[in-house]
């Protein structure tokens, strides 16, 4: 179907008039705070997805990673999430400048819930907290400080439907287009890229 054969008869409210009111243990899970079990979570998740949007609203997510417990709780009411050096967009940087609200989703390998916290920020520099941020034998070059003003955990539906952590459902990467011929592509670079073992050990370089 394409975009311009959509219906455009029924409303947003007739459509989410077919859902069922959510029961009190959904609404009543959401909490103003990093609690022991958030803490636990986070301490233990190595990969995360920030999420922002410009002064004009348009959205945008980010994959971020590193030990477990790179995002570091400072204290009930706030998370630092240190800024590894990357490709140089900042586009979320960018974006928690003009627009502070952002949220974060963590994931722990192996375990089918999620946790979700939302809150506004700030960004500041390393120095400027007294916490001991080096990972990968440097520095980060920013930290956003999230102020929590709600979190809670997701039930684990989407995980078990994807068969997320199933090995079994994981596929060879040579299945997909190289990404060096992907960058090519999608740069129209006139040359070649190097294959994808190259690009990769130069990035962990990097990390």
């Amino acid at each position: 179907m394409h975009l311009d054969a959509v219906p455009s008869a029924v409303s947003p409210s007739d459509v989410l008039s077919g859902y069922r009111t959510p029961g009190g243990l959904v609404l009543d899970k959401v909490i103003d705070r990093l609690d022991r079990h958030c803490r636990e979570f986070i301490a233990h998740s190595p990969f995360a997805t920030l999420a922002t949007a410009d002064a004009e609203g348009w959205p945008d997510i980010s994959p971020r990673g590193g030990d477990p417990g790179f995002v570091h709780v400072l204290d009930e009411h706030r998370l630092a999430l240190p800024d590894r050096p990357g490709n140089n967009r900042v586009d979320s940087l960018k974006n928690v400048a003009a627009n502070p609200r952002a949220a974060l989703m963590f994931l722990v390998p192996g375990v089918e819930q999620t946790l979700r916290v939302y809150g506004t920020t700030t960004l500041v520099r390393p120095e400027d907290l007294d916490v001991d941020l080096t990972e990968f034998g440097r520095a980060p070059l920013s930290v956003l400080v999230l102020d929590v003003q709600r979190a809670y955990f997701q039930c684990p539906k989407s995980v078990m439907r994807s068969g997320l952590w199933d090995p079994a459902r994981q596929i060879d990467p040579k299945t997909l287009t190289p990404f060096g011929r992907v960058l090519k592509d999608h740069c129209a670079l006139d040359s070649d890229l190097p294959d994808d073992a190259t690009i990769r050990a130069d990035l962990a370089h990097e990390l």
